[in-house]
């Protein structure tokens, strides 16, 4: 019995794994230069509904980052299987 728990436990973490999927996008992009600083702020989801102390905001990450002049920002969502997403915003600038 705990043979046949474990073989199903494991196909389960091997689809899980195959099923998650990350999508980047760019959000916008100013006449700033391209600086070295880099920023995020995260903000993780449950059942696509369910988020607690969220911030992923463009303020939020480009203080995370020490940032005061946005060149560019990005999104980055994660989903896994539907249940859990994360969305990253992801700030560059001087």
């Amino acid at each position: 019995m705990l043979k046949n728990f474990r073989t199903i436990f494991a196909a389960l973490v091997v689809i899980a794994m195959a099923s998650s999927c990350a999508l980047t996008l760019p959000v916008n992009a100013t006449s700033n230069a391209v600086g070295n600083k880099v920023g995020t702020a995260r903000a993780t989801g449950y059942l696509g509904v369910l988020f607690f102390d969220a911030d992923a905001s463009i303020r939020t990450a480009a203080k995370n980052g020490g940032i005061t002049k946005i060149s560019t920002v990005d999104i980055k969502q994660t989903n896994v299987l539907g249940l859990i997403n994360t969305f990253e915003t992801i700030v560059t600038g001087e």
